[in-house]
């Protein structure tokens, strides 16, 4: 009998230790991240969808940043449906935003697809805050995102935004994701401002004036194939956010990607990048 008890402790006794050593375990794995409520939302490029955010967002689930992934479904007409949930307290939850119209070149429509998403998410969830990521057309809804509430208190405060592979000065599209024209002989002066401004980004100068001060920080990566290019947008496009954001920002820095790994379309599956964008977005 003695010998019966004997087991049974011997056994609760392992039982304990395997779970305490697991709690130290996940909790050492976790705190080198931020244990933050703030939601981060990642939006694709043209002619795209959520599953070109999925390797990156996997990254982060991989690495031990969060456990909680939505997915918010944007229809032609702008409705939002929230796939999944997020309970009170999900520490730094993800959010894959999905276009219906992924070819959409007005952008003043990507500024109003993403305040669906985030007012949709402010509804059901409370948020105040939100981090934003962006590949290639998906930059330009943060920026016009942040053109339509940058200065209003009543929606969620951008924190941080990733911007990967973005066109923002002098691109002119004729359809996506191909055939993209920039014009000739454009330069940019140490403040990122082009010497030649075509109409959208004119109008996105306007950031220069919606940015909350000191309240954004900005991580800009770019890719360089050789010739200073991904191979589908020259990087003094991509350096031309600074000009838009840089004087308004909390901090700025820009991140450049060399290698066949750092073409436009690879840029979202890139290892670095996403290291870089963990780091930047959770790290501690």
């Amino acid at each position: 009998m003695k010998k019966s008890y004997r087991g049974i402790l011997a056994t609760i006794i392992v039982v304990i230790v395997a779970i305490v050593g697991s709690a130290v375990w996940h909790q050492q794995k976790h705190s080198k991240y931020i244990q933050s409520t703030t939601p981060t939302l990642f939006f694709h490029g043209g002619g795209s969808s959520y599953h070109a955010e999925e390797q990156m967002v996997n990254a982060a689930k991989k690495a031990g940043v969060t456990n909680t992934i939505l997915r918010a479904n944007v229809d032609r007409t702008g409705k939002v449906t929230l796939h999944g949930s997020m309970h009170k307290g999900a520490i730094n939850p993800i959010v894959e935003v999905n276009y219906e119209n992924n070819r959409q070149l007005d952008f003043n429509k990507h500024g109003e697809y993403a305040t669906n998403v985030v007012t949709a998410l402010q509804r059901r969830y409370k948020i105040t805050k939100i981090n934003m990521v962006g590949h290639s057309l998906g930059n330009i809804s943060i920026i016009y995102y942040m053109l339509q509430n940058g200065q209003n208190p009543q929606m969620p405060q951008l924190q941080k935004q990733v911007d990967i592979a973005g066109h923002f000065a002098g691109l002119t599209f004729k359809q996506v994701p191909t055939a993209i024209q920039q014009p000739a002989g454009m330069k940019l002066n140490k403040d990122g401002k082009p010497n030649k401004m075509n109409a959208t980004y004119q109008q996105m100068t306007r950031a220069r004036q919606t940015y909350p001060k000191g309240k954004v920080a900005v991580l800009n990566i770019i890719g360089d194939i050789g010739n200073h290019t991904d191979g589908r947008v020259d990087n003094i496009s991509s350096l031309s956010l600074k000009y838009l954001v840089g004087s308004r920002a909390k901090s700025y820095r820009v991140l450049k990607i060399t290698g066949k790994d750092a073409q436009h379309s690879k840029l979202h599956d890139n290892a670095q990048v996403d290291k870089a964008l963990i780091n930047f977005l959770w790290g501690k």
